[in-house]
């Protein structure tokens, strides 16, 4: 079974959450502070982190930078912080996801659940789903490079350059530009992206606005002023070159 790190400082929360994850079939190790969840993640590797960022020891988002140093596990995110500014900053940093407090059960799950199916740590409960999803996926048609005004981007390479200078993407940004760019010029919904580039339909949309605003900034540019990611509102968003 999948095991999953929790790494939270409040007694009563991390006991919730132990027994949420125990209840689904998951083990779980649970530490308190910052130092602790480094220790865990280099002695014992873990399937994916549950990493709290009000820990007495480390600031959260500094935790998950020194995780990163040292290893590619999944990180989802819990955070008390809901400012859009500071989520991104996380999603740069490494975290894989990220849920607002309070959130319930059902909702850890179902994150954790699809991070876990993303990076092929997959629960026995999902095995036939992924298979599923996997022959769907190499039925699909293949990703090829594509420019789009100054904007080049080589799915096979994973790189994308603006103007020659490569751009520094998070693996879900990159996912995101390439889907975008594959289908240069047509409006893709939010529901869209969901199911095709994360693979997870029931996930809240602001994920993907968070995303698209880390990219915009990325690309230069900003929702009121767009040049590449244009919104149609009430139907999604389309990449195009600049005029």
């Amino acid at each position: 079974m999948p095991s999953i790190l929790v790494v939270e400082d409040d007694p009563s929360i991390r006991q919730s959450l132990i027994e949420v994850l125990a209840e689904h079939g998951y083990a779980v190790r649970s530490t308190g502070d910052g130092f602790g969840a480094l220790r865990e993640v280099t002695q014992m590797p873990v399937d994916a982190v549950v990493l709290d960022l009000g820990l007495p020891d480390l600031d959260g988002g500094d935790a998950l930078r020194m995780i990163r140093g040292i290893s590619s596990v999944p990180v989802l995110v819990a955070t008390a912080r809901d400012d859009e500014t500071e989520i991104i900053k996380l999603l740069n940093a490494g975290a894989d996801d990220y849920l607002v407090k309070p959130f319930s059960g059902g909702q850890l799950i179902a994150r954790l659940s699809a991070v876990l199916r993303r990076t092929s740590h997959l629960p026995p409960a999902h095995a036939s789903h992924a298979a599923q999803g996997s022959r769907t996926a190499a039925a699909a048609e293949p990703l090829r490079p594509t420019t789009v005004g100054e904007l080049a981007v080589d799915p096979g390479a994973r790189t994308a350059y603006l103007s020659g200078r490569e751009l520094r993407l998070t693996r879900r940004e990159f996912d995101l530009l390439a889907f975008l760019a594959h289908h240069t010029g047509q409006v893709v919904s939010k529901r869209r992206l969901l199911t095709e580039v994360w693979r997870e339909p029931y996930v809240d949309d602001q994920t993907v606005d968070v995303h698209l605003s880390s990219l915009r900034r990325k690309l230069g540019e900003r929702a009121a002023a767009p040049r590449y990611l244009l919104t149609v509102r009430g139907v999604g968003i389309k990449l195009v070159a600049p005029r």
